[in-house]
């Protein structure tokens, strides 16, 4: 039943990231350039809806799907580690012209030459997985 859940939910972020034009190509590079509001507003919107739900976790203390508390911890906050993290995704974004969310809205979209982008981004996952404890926490 919780696969269901998650299989709607994920089905319905890619109809909404699609029709949304979030995973076109043009509309990333209309943001980097200054040229439209319109990515602009979609993050806007993420970013109060995402304030507002961890806000209502943390007051009411919402519980997952499966029953199990979700725990908000508190993060390094140096700014070293975001500013690097945040250089290193950005650069990602432009060269690639998308984000993780919609790499696999364009995937089930049938563009199969995401699948190179996607392959790109699990393998720098997986050396981060593997450098991690070497980095300075």
């Amino acid at each position: 039943m919780k696969t269901l859940v998650y299989l709607v939910i994920g089905t319905f972020f890619g109809i909404l990231m699609y029709k949304s034009e979030a995973a076109s190509w043009f509309r990333i590079f209309e943001m980097f350039e200054f040229g439209a509001f319109h990515m602009y507003g979609i993050i806007g919107t993420a970013l109060i809806l995402g304030i507002l739900g961890v806000q209502l976790i943390k007051r009411f203390n919402i519980k997952a799907i499966g029953g199990q508390e979700m725990q908000l911890k508190s993060k390094n906050k140096s700014i070293a580690r975001y500013a690097i993290g945040g250089v290193l995704f950005g650069l990602g974004w432009a060269l690639a012209g998308v984000c993780p969310g919609p790499m696999y809205v364009l995937a089930g979209a049938g563009y199969v030459s995401i699948f190179v982008v996607i392959f790109g981004a699990l393998l720098g996952t997986f050396v981060y997985g593997l450098l991690k404890h070497k980095l300075p926490h």
